[in-house]
């Protein structure tokens, strides 16, 4: 099994990252309260830079480069918000990227992924997305992983000390899964602060890499169909599946037609 990171590594990455991320705010919905009958918060990372909470992971893990790392260059793959993210940041810093995207991924995601400078290759799908980035590599460029990375997961973790710090009374944490990260380093950081409180994880129907992997007690590949695509990962790690098996209560898998209204905006408020 895969090591699982310490909370002392979110800490350390809370303070690594804080001038260069907003600490998002949390905040109760009346709407999903009633219709559950029970209190609900969201935590608004959609208030972050870029819109979504990728930019916590890859800021801590671009400042551990070293200096010869960002000449380099970088490379990653991406359905989505990390490129995107990613996209900002180097631009920011300086530092030459390349994202490497299937291509269903977003028209708007491609064209701010152009729009920051970075050079975008479009390939068939996310198998072949990650089959250029392992060649770019070997080519000499540093490739960031979007949830394989210990610095990714830890940065991202911070969203759960921030949510935990928010709401101490929370009793379960609902996250969604891509390739695992997100999870992986809330659900570290929540239980670290409170152990009884359960996280879940929800995917799609067409996107259910991690729930595949569970069952099956390996990451196994899977085939992505669903509209969900930028949660679309073809395939888990040891390292965020060790983390789901060992911190994770369970994982819901919805079909697109009920993620379909978030998806188009008329989510209850």
């Amino acid at each position: 099994m895969a090591d699982l990171i310490a909370v002392e590594r979110i800490r350390d990455a809370a303070a690594t990252i804080a001038p260069h991320v907003l600490r998002t705010p949390t905040v109760s919905s009346p709407g999903l309260s009633d219709l559950l009958g029970v209190e609900v918060a969201l935590k608004l990372e959609t208030l972050q830079h870029c819109g979504c909470f990728k930019p916590r992971g890859i800021t801590n893990k671009i400042l551990s480069l070293s200096s010869a790392e960002r000449e380099a260059g970088l490379v990653t793959v991406s359905g989505g918000n990390h490129g995107l993210a990613l996209s900002r940041i180097a631009a920011a810093m300086g530092i030459r990227a390349t994202v490497v995207m299937p291509e269903s991924a977003p028209a708007r995601s491609r064209a701010v992924v152009r729009a920051n400078g970075a050079t975008l290759r479009l390939v068939a799908d996310v198998a072949a997305a990650f089959d250029i980035a392992d060649q770019e590599r070997d080519r000499g460029l540093t490739y960031i992983h979007a949830y394989d990375d210990p610095l990714i997961l830890a940065g991202h973790g911070t969203l759960g000390l921030e949510l935990i710090a928010d709401a101490p009374d929370l009793t379960d944490v609902l996250v969604s899964i891509g390739g695992g990260a997100l999870i992986s380093g809330v659900a570290t950081a929540v239980k670290a602060a409170k152990p009884s409180a359960r996280i879940w994880g929800v995917e799609t129907v067409g996107a259910e890499a991690m729930t595949r992997a569970v069952a099956a007690g390996r990451p196994v590949p899977v085939e992505i169909t669903s509209i969900a695509s930028t949660l679309g990962a073809p395939i888990v790690t040891d390292r965020t599946l060790a983390h789901t098996q060992a911190l994770v209560e369970d994982i819901f898998v919805i079909d697109d037609a009920v993620s379909r209204p978030g998806v188009s905006g008329d989510s209850v408020s």
